[in-house]
């Protein structure tokens, strides 16, 4: 049963809305437990180059009630951290539910995070057992001896020895019975890690009752998911919260298949094949993703998509983009809002007939969301401040782990600062302005990058941009960007120009970006967003040897 029930009108689904969280909950029994009885319920297709295995609910159920048992022999208990660099695996699955199962708490990491990020994270979470591949076991043994909690190692693939055990091997002599805990809605669950764009990343806790809080946004963004013949897919490394909370848990918290298979990078060709080949019903799709897919857009209709809901985030998509997509899937994108520590929040849904193309939308039903100054007091419409949202609220962090000065300072009064600015307009719909800390302050003026990215990449000639500003004696900031071209192009001083031409023709004369530096690359997070700040750092670093440019 949904959370959220279609309505006619969309007062009426976000009105009638009502919290009703248990006085005992674990996830694992709604991601899993409860769809095992039936022993035909398909939970993950895995398709990997020899073939394809389904994985059933009760499949997944054994396997996790194996580990849970393993994990137990060896020592572990209540509240006990296991970290899991692993790829979008069956097993990645059904370890986040053998963890929630016997009380512990699991810890995605990226298997694009090297060894010293791994080392970072261990060491923070204090976490006993790593379960990684292959392909990452080298990064686990080179911190082996710097990461002094961690026990136990496990490989999921290949030879095992040096004293990493292999896991399937260790939990295949396991009891496949286990009596999945019952435990409180704020019992922790799992540690997301931010992505770290200010300091050193922060861990960021979750209780169990996050899987209730996700699902009433979720449900609206892909349009009152689910329905008959719904089938999930994203390219979102399931150690991101997107795509653990946006993708896979919420499908089996709704009895739906996921689909999963290697791909190394993202391959916007081999993604459209498999979306065609499965019949992908549901999917979320970054604006990266979606950049990356318009060079092969005429593989939609050769590979028979047909999408019936499409979810985005974790940047501002923009117009043109967002409108050229939904003609080329014939399916409205649906935007919506969150973060790690408040994740899905806010939305659009094409069917209530009530979205804003490029807006963040509305609060999702059971949020109250605001624009409140720094203090958190509550600001007009219309007015640019800090988008935030008001506890007490189910999707809403526990803390930032072992850091209580961090957790107070993420909110003011009882409004959790998500560090983004926007302005809400009369309707209600929320517009993102831009980070906080990427606000570019030029001539008196406040200008958020986002805006301008945009404006850049409708020129034919790029691919991608990043804008920041640098010190100006003169203007206290100018406009940079950096700039990714299509293949083919090459920079110059003249297609400089016209970018800049193109910008100031669609904004405004003050937002054009004053200094334009083709790239080969930006540098981005693991999770696909552009890290500003290192390129702040680096114009800062450039005035510095060069302090009359």
């Amino acid at each position: 049963m949904r959370l959220v029930e279609p309505a006619a009108t969309y007062p009426e689904v976000y009105d009638t809305f009502r919290w009703n969280l248990p006085e005992r909950y674990n996830i694992a029994w709604d991601v899993c437990d409860r769809h095992a009885a039936d022993p035909a319920k398909i939970a993950m297709i895995h398709h990997l180059p020899d073939g394809v295995r389904n994985y059933t609910f009760r499949e997944i159920q054994i396997l996790a009630n194996r580990l849970a048992n393993t994990l137990i022999a060896f020592g572990l208990t209540l509240g006990d951290r296991v970290m899991l660099q692993l790829p979008q695996h069956p097993v990645t699955g059904f370890a986040h539910v053998a963890c929630w199962k016997a009380g512990m708490v699991s810890v995605p990491c990226s298997v694009l995070f090297g060894a010293d990020a791994l080392e970072y994270r261990l060491n923070n979470s204090g976490a006993k057992v790593l379960i990684t591949d292959s392909a990452n076991l080298a990064k686990a043994l080179e911190v082996r001896d710097r990461t002094p909690t961690l026990k136990y190692i496990f490989v999921i693939d290949g030879p095992a020895g040096d004293g990493v055990l292999p896991l399937l091997d260790t939990i295949e002599r396991a009891s496949s019975d286990f009596a999945t805990l019952s435990l409180t809605p704020d019992t922790p669950g799992f540690i997301n890690y931010t992505s770290g764009t200010t300091g050193w990343p922060k861990g960021t806790l979750q209780g169990h009752r996050s899987m209730i809080g996700h699902m009433p946004g979720i449900e609206i963004l892909y349009d009152f998911f689910p329905q008959e013949g719904d089938l999930m897919w994203s390219p979102a490394d399931w150690s991101w919260l997107a795509g653990l909370m946006d993708v896979l848990m919420p499908a089996w918290f709704h009895g739906k298949p996921v689909l999963t298979f290697p791909m190394k990078g993202f391959d916007p060709a081999l993604a459209l094949s498999m979306m065609g080949r499965h019949d992908v019903r549901n999917a979320l799709l970054t604006p990266t993703v979606l950049k990356m897919m318009r060079p092969v857009a005429h593989l939609v209709s050769r590979n028979n998509i047909k999408l019936r809901s499409i979810a985005s985030g974790s940047e501002a998509v923009g117009k043109d983009l967002l409108e050229e997509m939904n003609a080329l899937f014939g399916a409205t994108i649906n935007e919506g809002y969150g973060q790690t520590e408040c994740n899905v929040v806010l939305g659009n849904c094409s069917s209530l007939n009530y979205y804003r193309i490029g807006a963040l939308g509305t609060p999702m039903p059971g949020h109250i969301a605001a624009i409140v100054d720094d203090d958190g007091n509550p600001l007009p419409d219309g007015e640019k401040g800090n988008i935030a949202f008001k506890r007490p609220d189910p999707v809403m962090l526990l803390e930032y782990w072992d850091n209580p000065s961090a957790t107070k300072a993420k909110f003011a009064n009882d409004w959790l600062l998500t560090g983004d600015l926007g302005s809400r307009d009369e309707d209600g719909f929320y517009w993102f302005f831009g980070r906080a800390d990427d606000v570019i302050t030029s001539s008196g003026y406040r200008i958020g990058p986002t805006e301008i990215e945009d404006a850049i990449r409708r020129h034919p000639a790029v691919t991608m941009s990043a804008v920041i500003g640098v010190p100006d004696v003169e203007r206290t900031e100018i406009i940079r960007a950096y700039v990714l071209l299509a293949p083919g192009r090459t920079g110059s001083e003249a297609l400089a120009e016209e970018i800049r031409a193109s910008v100031r023709d669609r904004l405004a004369k003050h937002e054009y970006p004053r200094e334009i530096i083709f790239v080969d690359a930006l540098p981005m997070t693991a999770t696909g967003k552009i890290l500003r700040r290192e390129l702040r750092e680096q114009a800062k670093a450039e005035r510095a040897e060069k302090p009359n440019r």
